[in-house]
């Protein structure tokens, strides 16, 4: 088994992946019906599910407990560039729905579920998962209880015994081993999930709401491949697209096919750890960015409300669009405390219009119904920027001390 398991560790993980993406999309023409094939996927997520909430907590209590050099500065600077790069991703939702507007074929859908009513519902929400019981936090994957208890209890411990901060050292190090083991059999989980995505939907799937889902993944391309770079460039004045596509490569395939940046934390970990950045700074920077780096979710948000608008004959003059650039980026940043993510939050930005909750279900309906694509690009865009951008701001910090960028 030892030979084996290091013969399939030795062939490049991004050739493996390739090859079960190929595979899985393949045997989901080929052999619809057998669904045991997408257990993999089902297994493979589960696994990144399960350890990516006890690599979070124990990572940054590990960090935070020892005393030394600060990195508050890298990690200011990565949460500025989290949040202006949400707040231009919903500028250019804007800019793109004016430039092609969208009208939708609403039917009833999805008017059981519930939606949050306002900003203040938003905030309170994340208020309340902050304080929620860190063992309930980990539990139910909660990252920004976790988030919050990890750094008090890091904080706290930093003047425990060197025994106890070594005990956190070992756990955090075994942790991210196990990670390691899990991330090698991701060609088989992509396998399972592509499998999953192809027999289901098949190819019908990408010829619905096409031109819906073209302003929704153009704008998250846009942001990716345009602004992106600009902001990287002006952490590492150098070429940014080397960088760009390293990250693309190491974090956005995985992203797309689990559809979970909560799964793809441990992907970026590993990732920040092969460029040499510092543990310290991104264990905090990216479960941070997978809780408000949100550029995808306010692309969602501010089209799908505008797409809205556009169907019922609503005028959105340049204030009210600003208005919701502002309201997307807020709702985006608390959208991992609210059942159901960014398309349950897109009633909230249709009230701003004064369109009615019954009718801004339908459209959450429609959300589901393009999921597969938009949500895949979605959180494809919002876990490879969480990677890019923290990458960014140590690389600038390294700038700054005359060291080597490499990448």
């Amino acid at each position: 088994m030892k030979k084996i398991y290091e013969a399939w560790t030795s062939v490049s993980l991004v050739k493996r992946i390739v090859a079960g993406l190929v595979l899985g999309a393949v045997l989901g023409m080929a052999c619809p019906s057998a669904t045991g094939i997408a257990l993999f996927g089902d297994v493979f997520v589960g696994a990144l599910k399960a350890v990516a909430p006890l690599l979070v907590f124990f990572l940054i209590i590990s960090s935070l407990c020892h005393s030394g050099k600060s990195h508050g500065g890298v990690i200011k600077t990565v949460i500025i560039l989290y949040m202006f790069s949400t707040f231009l991703a919903a500028l250019v939702a804007v800019i793109a729905s004016f430039a092609f507007p969208v009208t939708l074929t609403l039917a009833d859908a999805a008017t059981d579920l519930s939606a949050p009513q306002g900003i203040a519902e938003v905030m309170k929400s994340l208020l309340m998962n902050i304080v929620s019981n860190p063992v309930a936090s980990i539990i139910n994957a909660n990252y920004i209880g976790i988030l919050a208890w990890a750094v008090l209890f890091g904080i706290g411990l930093r003047g425990a015994k060197e025994e106890t901060k070594k005990m956190f050292d070992d756990i955090s190090n075994g942790l991210s081993k196990v990670v390691t083991w899990i991330v090698s059999f991701a060609p088989l989980g992509i396998m399972g999930l592509v499998f999953n995505t192809v027999s289901t939907n098949g190819l019908s799937i990408f010829t619905e709401y096409g031109k819906l889902l073209l302003v929704l993944v153009g704008s998250m391309l846009f942001i990716y491949f345009v602004s992106n770079p600009v902001l990287v460039f002006w952490c590492i004045r150098q070429n940014p697209f080397p960088l760009i596509f390293r990250c693309l490569k190491k974090s956005a395939i995985t992203a797309f096919f689990t559809r979970s940046s909560a799964a793809n934390i441990p992907i970026n970990m590993e990732a920040c750890e092969e460029m040499g950045l510092d543990k310290d700074t991104y264990s905090v920077t990216i479960p941070l960015g997978a809780t408000i780096n949100m550029d995808g979710a306010a692309i969602t948000i501010t089209v799908m409300a505008l797409a809205t608008a556009h169907t019922l004959g609503i005028a959105v003059d340049i204030p009210s669009a600003v208005i919701l650039s502002v309201l997307a980026t807020l709702a985006a940043c608390g959208a991992s405390g609210v059942a159901g993510g960014s398309l349950l939050l897109i009633p909230m930005a249709c009230s701003l219009f004064g369109i009615p909750n019954d009718i801004a279900m339908q459209v959450v309906g429609v959300g589901f119904i393009i999921g597969v694509i938009q949500d895949s690009v979605e959180t494809a865009l919002n876990s490879s920027s969480d990677l890019l951008l923290s990458a960014s701001a140590e690389f600038r910090q390294w700038r700054k001390e005359g060291k080597e960028i490499r990448f």
